[in-house]
């Protein structure tokens, strides 16, 4: 089985061509940093123009290294994501299935980000708790053989929002996270310790916004304070944060693999605390290779599998939904 997908929920133009799960005959993925980059973050009206601009491209070289007639469905992100950017994709599949005559599958992009585990570890099994951090996202997902449920979300900003934000606070380039995160290995992590939102709470949720300002104001009275320690500073807080929750609701629900995913996953620090946390505690746990932690269509086509496989097809009424929750693969 051949599966074509397409990811533009944000400024990531992807296609991708993924076959039995596991072969990739396609991955190509057209960034929009640099378009962006003037505007210090992410344009709706601008991401959708490139999206559509990229699309040809994309599956012009798509076609040429695949036969469009080989192909057995087309899968698309129909949400969450900036509808505009959103619907260019949805379009685009539309067109493929009718052109091709092939089914269409709707994917949650949040169902991608998990998905994307499996394209490294192909037989890893639930149950698992997830960590999903981004740019858009930050959530704890329990996810079991025939479920998922949201144990924890974000009650503001993001992670990688943050992250955003306080490079900009900082100076830095965007993307945030990259930034912050190359520039924070020549700083010190212990030079200020900014608040730990909700660190020692019970539930799983999270607040990222009040450390942003944190931050803000520590810059305004410390303005010779060097970026480097204050970046490393403000990382470690979001890092403790993360892995504090997330490896309680692991214990919590009696689950000894945690995955993480999403843009943040690719964050240096993170990874180093994770790992070293599960090697003290006796957990496993996993993340995507860099590349397939930010988005990408490959990720959208292995959950494309799943559902297909559940019988979840959708048909030419699909639509983009920019608040997309859980409820499709719940």
């Amino acid at each position: 089985m051949r599966i074509l997908a397409i990811e533009t929920s944000c400024d990531e133009t992807a296609v991708a061509v993924l076959e039995n799960k596991t072969n990739v005959l396609v991955n190509l993925v057209a960034s929009q940093i640099d378009v962006h980059k003037k505007f210090g973050g992410v344009v709706p009206e601008v991401a959708a123009r490139h999206h559509f601009e990229n699309m040809k491209y994309l599956l012009s070289e798509t076609f040429d290294k695949v036969n469009p007639e080989s192909l057995d469905y087309v899968a698309v992100t129909y949400g969450p994501g900036l509808v505009g950017a959103l619907l260019v994709g949805v379009s685009a599949a539309k067109g493929i299935s009718l052109s091709l005559d092939i089914p269409i599958v709707g994917v949650n992009h949040l169902h991608g980000h998990i998905s994307s585990i499996y394209l490294a570890y192909p037989n890893l099994k639930p149950p698992f708790v997830v960590l999903l951090a981004s740019g858009g996202h930050t959530e704890i997902v329990l996810v079991k053989e025939k479920s998922f449920m949201v144990l924890g979300k974000t009650l503001d900003d993001a992670a990688g929002e943050a992250f955003d934000k306080v490079a900009r606070i900082l100076g830095l380039g965007y993307p945030g996270g990259p930034e912050i995160d190359r520039i924070a290995r020549n700083g010190d992590p212990n030079y200020h310790q900014f608040p730990r939102p909700k660190i020692n709470d019970k539930d799983y949720d999270f607040s990222f916004s009040g450390l942003k300002t944190a931050v803000l104001y520590f810059l305004r009275k410390n303005p010779g304070a060097r970026v480097e320690d204050v970046a490393a500073s403000f990382q470690r807080s979001v890092v403790d944060v993360l892995v504090k929750k997330v490896f309680r609701a692991a214990r919590d629900s009696g689950v000894r693999k945690i995955i993480v995913v999403g843009g943040v996953s690719a964050n240096s620090m993170l990874r180093k605390e994770m790992s070293e946390k599960a090697l003290e505690l006796g957990y496993e746990v996993f993340f995507p290779p860099v590349k397939y932690a930010t988005d990408n269509a490959l990720m959208i086509a292995r959950a494309a599998f799943d559902l297909v496989e559940k019988g979840k097809i959708a048909d030419l009424s699909l639509n983009a939904v920019p608040y997309l929750g859980w409820e499709d693969v719940l």
